[in-house]
């Protein structure tokens, strides 16, 4: 259980009509947990506000292992699994971990920055690529070359 950015117990209001997790709350939890992970990197909401910049997201793919019942505490952890040399395309491997330890569910997630004023995706500037490269990363991380711009 390496990497864990998130611990949180899981409400009455995130459970299914089987009385598990219900499916959009491991979305919810692996969204809050890259968040946290950013935050701690020092590249939190408030950074991405100053430079004008948001995540977007282009693919979450959830695979359930293990069900997670009424009040147990999750954590769930958060990598780097592949970025694009200029942070415009990053995947992230996150997993979800019960009380007792075992894996409940690996997600991937595919994203990457839109900037906020032009509405167009965009690359990091170079301070924030540095950090965002100081995060935790899987260790079959992949660094991309950047996707030639036709003009």
């Amino acid at each position: 259980m390496d990497n864990i950015v998130l611990t949180a117990k899981v409400m009455w209001s995130q459970l299914d009509a089987n009385m598990h997790l219900r499916h959009s709350a491991y979305a919810d939890f692996a969204a809050q947990a890259r968040l946290e992970l950013m935050d701690k990197m020092q590249f939190g909401f408030n950074e991405l506000a100053r430079l004008r910049i948001g995540p977007v997201l282009f693919r979450e793919e959830l695979q359930y292992l293990k069900e997670i019942r009424p009040n147990e505490t999750l954590q769930i952890s958060c990598l780097l699994k592949s970025c694009r040399a200029d942070g415009s395309r990053w995947s992230f491997l996150q997993k979800v971990y019960r009380t007792d330890g075992a894996v409940a569910a690996i997600i991937h997630a595919d994203g990457a920055w839109i900037d906020l004023d032009k509405r167009k995706l965009t690359g990091l500037p170079e301070a924030a690529m540095l950090r965002f490269m100081e995060m935790p990363k899987t260790e079959d991380f992949v660094l991309e070359p950047n996707k030639i711009q036709q003009s």
